[in-house]
């Protein structure tokens, strides 16, 4: 069921970042939130699946490929399982607080990995998205957006240099991720008003950038004293 939770004048804003393996979308999400901070802005870093403590509990058993054999639409359950608790333990607290929520991923990665690459009809997540997330959603959604073969060769790079570790979804062929970027791009079609897509085949400082004008526009920022 959907949180209790009331926004109130003071609620935080809430951002997400999406996008494929490599991408560079959790590097962005990590420079957002820490110019927020220097700028007086309380904030919170979060990621899905994960951030409260039983979704993190939830990640580790997806990442590590156990519910794959259960099917997609096992695996999109328990991602919003995942989600709900994530979104009333740590996403809607904080944001009734002031914080500004700051998500590596959040709804629209359901609809790109478990619909739009693994083929979970889009009623589903309709029904799943009514019931869990409601009027919840990001304010502004931030779709890093990078080449296949240009994104594989970064995730190549990083499992050299984390000893081979490689999670379920690093570990799909190009023909999953290739259907996973059209996704993306997909929904950043059909909700223009909430998703931005960028260019992630730029240099970090350059994505970086643009990001920051993006977040500038869409909320007024200026330094708090």
């Amino acid at each position: 069921m959907k949180s209790d939770v009331k926004p109130t004048r003071a609620r935080g804003r809430f951002i997400s970042f999406e996008g494929g393996e490599g991408a560079g979308k959790s590097t962005q999400a990590r420079l957002l939130a820490e110019h927020l901070g220097t700028l007086g802005y309380p904030t919170l870093l979060t990621r899905e699946p994960g951030g409260s403590a039983f979704a993190e509990k939830i990640r580790r058993f997806l990442l590590e490929g156990r519910v794959k054999k259960y099917g997609p639409v096992a695996e999109a359950l328990l991602f919003y399982t995942a989600r709900l608790d994530h979104l009333n333990n740590l996403i809607l607290p904080n944001m009734e607080k002031g914080v500004w929520v700051i998500s590596d991923r959040f709804l629209d990665s359901s609809r790109a990995y478990q619909g739009a690459a693994s083929g979970v009809e889009e009623g589903i997540f309709d029904a799943l998205d009514r019931l869990v997330v409601g009027d919840n959603q990001p304010e502004l959604t931030i779709i890093v957006d990078l080449p296949v073969e240009v994104a594989s060769a970064r995730v190549a790079e990083r499992q050299k240099n984390e000893n081979g570790e490689v999670d379920r979804f690093e570990s799909e062929d190009r023909q999953f991720h290739e259907r996973l970027r059209a996704g993306f791009l997909e929904i950043a079609a059909n909700n223009a008003n909430r998703c931005v897509i960028v260019d992630g085949n730029q240099s970090r400082e350059k994505v970086a950038a643009l990001i920051w004008q993006l977040v500038v526009e869409r909320f007024g920022l200026q330094a708090l004293t």
